[in-house]
């Protein structure tokens, strides 16, 4: 490993989960740190509360912790527009924190991920604000995405967030030699596109890389790793500036996307990119890991960022886009399996994060509900029963089939969005680009509950928390959850480490005919099957039953009726059951 001095290093992870290749059948956890636990009661996440936490992640049986971003940052984007990519925000800490996290981590036997920011800086890095003070064609300007237009912008791109992609330089620096040039934000204007046709793009980035893998970190969740390259030319998007909002309207109940990756995401570009950083990566050993961002939705396209000269993994999104109907899971599930065996590459399951609502509330919508601009206090609200049931039992499904799992922030405790939170309250840039019609992200990114009678229920001690947290969220409290055998948290406890037991991440999966509302499938020895029908529904294996989603215990008389091969699944439930030898049906 290359040192850099003064810079402490952390031993390596030793023990079951020191394979190089660990990332294959991880159960990882993402922290969003501005919500996660507030150390020092100015309403605001931060690693000294990551530190006070860090045994509920181990006790949850959490193999490697992500970090969303904790960058210096003036938090236009909660973080994704970074000011210094190498250092840690006042706010969250400090670099001896982080090491401090590392260390003990570590020594938990739990790596860390951090989140890289590659397409975009904030406009308040040093090369942005170099940029604007140099003239028109400038070398400093050639690191970013400049373009001399006229009156009108370069072309007709929209901004992720809402409006034009394209900002004018003088309405910024005022100055009369930039009239008619303009700079490209794919998301908020204080977040102006990298150039990845300059080196000093590069060259800054493989610095990046070395200066935090030197440190010790584990690997590196790629934030739009599908946009860092634009078509040649920067032509006009087919379906125009409404993009997003088009995006948006098609509903269908789940996070949509465009028909076509559009002239700036997906372009084959990246790849040289990623082959450059993995020959960084190779210098610290096959162990450090890179995950993809990467909203595309062919599967082969996918499959092209997880090459064994590239990153290591690709968020399967195709499976969290999937509505609560068995053949669309089942027919996900086979084809992103196929993709990625073709490569090598293992799947990876994930079914929230802090960019869509909780799929607890998702699944609490009828199938062909959209969710994909957030929910307000004004919109159709969920039935939270029925969510939080379906979203057990999805997930327990997808912890029993070989792979990697994530886990956002606060779902082990089956949060449901804040769907009543305050509009006035709102802090996602896309709320105020959108004109108030688009409500966004702030619902999946509440502050925590930790403790049920505690002000701001544990989160912090201080100030109060930089969203609200709802009035009723103590029943999610960890205290509260620890001290019940069936909640939602010794759920996730007890399918985890059953994962990890029955070793079923490391499996090879076969499917098993079934009735068209259940998914079945086999792993090993252990049947795997999801009821997303009405009615209960035989299952076609004879066993013992391992799990039952939503219950501390299968039931003696369920029990009974697997051994006899008799077992009928309840709607919105999933089981494992160990198969008897010869007591599967025929598999397809």
């Amino acid at each position: 490993m290359s040192e850099t001095p003064g810079i402490p290093t952390t031993e390596p992870v030793t023990g079951p989960n020191a394979a190089s290749d660990w990332w294959r059948t991880a159960l990882i956890y993402q922290i969003y740190p501005r919500s996660f636990a507030d150390g020092n009661g100015d309403g605001i996440g931060d690693l000294r509360g990551v530190l006070d936490r860090l045994d509920h992640l181990h006790d949850l049986g959490v193999d490697a912790i992500w970090f969303s971003p904790f960058y210096p940052s003036p938090q236009w984007d909660n973080g994704y527009d970074v000011s210094d990519y190498f250092d840690i925000n006042p706010e969250y800490g400090t670099l001896e924190e982080f090491d401090e996290v590392l260390r003990r981590a570590h020594g938990l036997g739990m790596r860390i991920i951090i989140d890289v920011v590659p397409n975009h800086t904030s406009s308040d890095h040093v090369w942005f604000q170099e940029a604007l003070a140099a003239a028109p064609g400038s070398p400093e300007r050639d690191r970013y995405m400049f373009r001399e237009s006229g009156d009108v912008p370069p072309n007709n791109w929209g901004s992720m967030f809402g409006g034009s992609a394209w900002t004018r330089v003088e309405e910024v620096t005022g100055h009369e030699e930039d009239r008619g040039w303009w700079y490209l934000h794919l998301f908020d204007v204080h977040q102006p596109d990298l150039n990845w046709d300059n080196q000093d793009v590069h060259e800054e980035f493989q610095r990046y890389f070395r200066f935090w893998l030197d440190r010790g970190v584990d690997g590196f969740r790629v934030d739009v790793a599908h946009g860092l390259v634009k078509a040649q030319g920067l032509p006009d998007d087919q379906i125009g500036p409404d993009r997003f909002s088009y995006v948006a309207a098609g509903g269908k109940g789940r996070v949509e996307k465009a028909p076509d990756a559009g002239p700036y995401f997906d372009q084959d570009g990246v790849h040289e990119i990623y082959r450059e950083w993995r020959r960084v990566f190779d210098e610290y050993g096959r162990d450090r890991m890179l995950v993809a961002e990467a909203w595309v939705d062919d599967p082969d396209r996918i499959a092209a960022y997880v090459r064994s000269d590239e990153m290591s993994q690709a968020f399967n999104f195709d499976v969290l886009k999937c509505g609560w109907d068995a053949i669309e899971l089942r027919w996900t599930i086979a084809r992103t399996l196929a993709s990625n065996a073709s490569v090598g590459a293992v799947n990876t399951w994930v079914l929230s994060n802090h960019d869509v609502v909780r799929h607890a509330t998702r699944l609490g919508y009828p199938y062909g509900s959209s969710t994909a601009t957030g929910i307000g206090v004004t919109d159709p609200q969920p039935d939270e029963e029925i969510g939080l049931r379906r979203a057990l039992a999805l997930t327990s499904f997808l912890m029993g089939l070989p792979g990697s799992m994530y886990v956002y922030n606060g779902e082990e405790l089956g949060l449901p969005e804040a769907t009543r939170l305050p509009d006035e309250a709102r802090k996602d840039p896309t709320w105020l680009r959108s004109g108030h019609r688009v409500r966004g992200r702030d619902g999946c990114r509440v502050p925590l509950p930790w403790v049920a009678d505690a002000p701001h229920f544990g989160f912090g001690a201080g100030e109060e928390p930089w969203l609200p947290q709802p009035a009723d969220w103590g029943r999610f409290a960890v205290d509260t959850e620890l001290a019940d055998p069936g909640s939602p948290l010794h759920e996730y406890r007890r399918t985890i480490a059953l994962r990890r037991e029955l070793e079923l991440p490391a499996g090879t999966l076969t499917w098993v005919d079934a009735h068209q509302d259940l998914v079945v499938a086999r792993n090993g020895d252990v049947v795997v099957a999801l009821n997303t029908g009405v009615t209960p529904l035989r299952v076609p294996v004879r066993g013992r039953v391992a799990l039952l989603s939503g219950t501390v215990e299968a039931p003696a008389s369920v029990v009974e009726a697997a051994a006899r091969g008799e077992f009928d699944l309840e709607p919105n439930r999933a089981a494992w059951i160990v198969v008897d030898e010869g007591g599967a049906a025929e598999r397809s």
